[in-house]
């Protein structure tokens, strides 16, 4: 990117939302609550697109000057809004394309995530509709089920035996052609955002927000359980010992470095047995009323106006 200059308050600001994924609904919801904060922080020239095939050619007759991305799946979350908006040269919030491919990519995340031996992760195989059923067979049952490449937990299944193992494939392999696969562990899901700013002293500072933990009255957090109100109770600050919490936080950093990504992520964790295995990390997380990372920011005193500035004065990160 060259040269990137500083944002202001007369810089010409697109809000990208909505796209083509299977996260489309919740992305406009996100793009549609950034927009008002902008406007609301004094933002003088801001532009809510909703994003179709046409992209580039959108962002280069509307003049745009900065993005603020609020896509959130394929298209949006992959690296490729993130290319077009290298090649035009337009500075953009959060991931940049490497951090962005690899942290859509289950399989390619746990990969990297793998090469440290500190870092927790529950055991998988990663497959596709012509090796499954032999490689499966390396899990112990009950079993998770998801795509490789998707968000929100769709197209995941939890699987108890092997005669229910085909049709879950099934369903995954709708939403990608390579699926991860993974031992069920009953254990307790949480989730911790990691931010980025510049400091006072004109230095990158990483830091963790709390953590927030889920009991849900569905099995496992699935779909439904995510946006489906009733269905979970959120505890923030998360109730573990401050030994845990802390063990959670620093691992959340170091899998935010570890897989290059910048200015901000969302790191979901499963605690089982006092342990805290790595998830996933998601790249572009959710900015609606539901959402977890502006939850997770209000409990540490960053209001949504002021998470949504420093999310968007991360355009200004090399």
């Amino acid at each position: 990117m060259e040269n990137i200059k500083k944002i202001d308050k007369n810089s010409k600001i697109a809000v990208l939302s909505g796209g083509l994924s299977n996260e489309r609904e919740v992305s406009l919801r996100s793009g549609k609550n950034v927009f008002k904060a902008l406007i609301d922080l004094g933002y003088k020239d801001v532009t809510l697109i909703d994003v179709q095939r046409d992209i580039a050619s959108v962002l280069k007759e509307e003049k745009i000057e900065f993005a603020i991305n609020m896509l959130h799946g394929r298209y949006g979350e992959d690296g490729c809004i993130q290319g077009i908006l290298e090649f035009l040269n337009i500075p953009y919030s959060g991931c940049k394309v490497k951090s962005s491919a690899i942290c859509m990519d289950k399989v390619t995340t746990k990969q990297i995530l793998s090469t440290d031996p500190e870092i927790p992760l529950i055991k998988s195989v990663n497959v596709n509709k012509n090796n499954y059923k032999e490689n499966v067979k390396k899990l112990n049952f009950p079993i998770i089920i998801k795509p490789a490449c998707e968000g929100s937990s769709i197209g995941m299944t939890k699987v108890n035996s092997q005669d229910e193992q085909d049709e879950a494939i099934e369903t995954a392999l709708k939403c990608d052609k390579e699926i991860l696969i993974e031992e069920y562990l009953k254990g307790q899901s949480a989730t911790v955002g990691v931010l980025e700013k510049i400091n006072e002293k004109g230095e990158r500072e990483i830091f963790a927000t709390e953590i927030l933990a889920f009991k849900t009255k569905t099995e496992w957090y699935d779909y439904e359980a995510k946006y489906t109100k009733g269905l979970t109770e959120f505890i923030l600050p998360a109730d573990f010992s401050s030994e845990l919490s802390e063990k959670i936080k620093n691992l959340a950093i170091k899998a935010h470095k570890l897989c290059s990504c910048r200015g901000v992520s969302r790191v979901d964790f499963l605690i089982y047995d006092n342990i805290p295995y790595i998830l996933e990390i998601n790249t572009n997380p959710g900015m609606t009323d539901t959402s977890d990372l502006p939850a997770q920011a209000q409990a540490m005193g960053i209001d949504y106006n002021s998470l949504v500035e420093l999310i968007l004065k991360t355009a200004e990160l090399e």
